[in-house]
């Protein structure tokens, strides 16, 4: 059994985020999802942001506080903006033992990096290949470059330019790919809870 965390995208904690959560939970992993929104969820990207930028609540000190209650050795897993947490601690917090980056990733080097990847620390990311934010912004070549340089480090592209794609309570759906990843994150998690 692994400690997972996995950190919820801009529409907030939703219902589907929750039952893919269940999902990961149902195969025997201890899975924390911790609500930085304060039970506010948005239907849209749009409205997601503006409350982000709002700064109503401090997500990145709610994300340290949350992580701070489990214990090091914990798989961080982020959708979309939740990359954002789940990367900089899998780089930062010592005894990450693994990362799942879904629908976004951020370069591992330059001005926006935390710096290089972990020497040990396993890595999966998943998107769209005609997504607009993780292949219109960039986020596919920071993917890449995870890949080039992290030894067995994963990428999977999916067909299609939904984003979200992985949550079944919003219009942007994807059953299909979902079922993939879904799949996939479940054979990385028991690859991972076998590591001494």
């Amino acid at each position: 059994m692994a400690t997972v965390i996995m950190f919820h995208h801009i529409h907030g904690l939703t219902p589907g985020l929750r039952r893919l959560a269940d999902t990961i939970r149902a195969a025997g992993h201890d899975t924390h999802t911790p609500d930085l929104y304060d039970g506010r969820v948005f239907d849209t990207i749009d409205e997601g942001a503006a409350f982000r930028r709002s700064g109503a609540v401090d997500v990145d000190a709610r994300a340290r506080e949350e992580v701070e209650r489990l214990p090091q050795d914990v798989v961080y897993i982020g959708v979309s903006s939740g990359v954002m947490h789940a990367q900089r601690l899998a780089q930062t917090r010592p005894g990450a033992r693994g990362a799942v980056l879904i629908e976004s990733a951020i370069p591992i080097t330059g001005e926006w990096a935390f710096g290089p990847w972990p020497d040990g620390v396993p890595v999966q990311i998943h998107g769209a290949d005609a997504d607009e934010f993780f292949v219109g912004e960039g986020d596919i070549d920071a993917a890449r470059e995870i890949v080039a340089t992290v030894p067995g480090a994963e990428l999977f592209l999916y067909p299609g330019d939904r984003h979200p794609f992985e949550d079944d309570s919003l219009t942007s759906f994807d059953a299909e790919a979902t079922a993939l990843l879904t799949q996939r994150v479940l054979a990385f998690l028991a690859r991972v809870d076998t590591y001494t």
